[in-house]
């Protein structure tokens, strides 16, 4: 009985975790770049272009999700958005393999 609860417990941990990246690498990182370059990377450019220094990441090393995978990064005219495919590391999803977007991180 104890398992189950214990086991969304977990999951719901980690999707914490990815907002908290993802809120980490938009107020630090890709502040710092546009601080610098009075713009944010473009969409094509992606975050790849944060890791071509240590100036943003530690070692140049761009954190991964809770799962593993890299962070999906829209520039729609500066308005930016972070995605995490989830658990199912596929687009879309619900529930535990709800995609997790930045705009929706409290």
């Amino acid at each position: 009985m104890v398992m189950p609860a214990l086991t969304g417990k977990g999951e719901a941990a980690k999707r914490d975790l990815v907002c908290v990246q993802m809120k980490s690498i938009y107020d630090g990182a890709l502040d710092m770049y546009k601080i610098k370059n009075s713009v944010y990377p473009s969409t094509e450019e992606g975050l790849k272009i944060l890791t071509e220094s240590d100036m943003y990441f530690k070692d140049a090393k761009m954190p991964k999700d809770s799962w593993g995978q890299e962070f999906i990064y829209l520039n729609n005219d500066g308005d930016i958005e972070l995605i995490s495919l989830g658990a199912d590391k596929k687009e879309g999803g619900k529930d535990e393999g709800k995609d997790i977007r930045l705009s929706e991180c409290k």
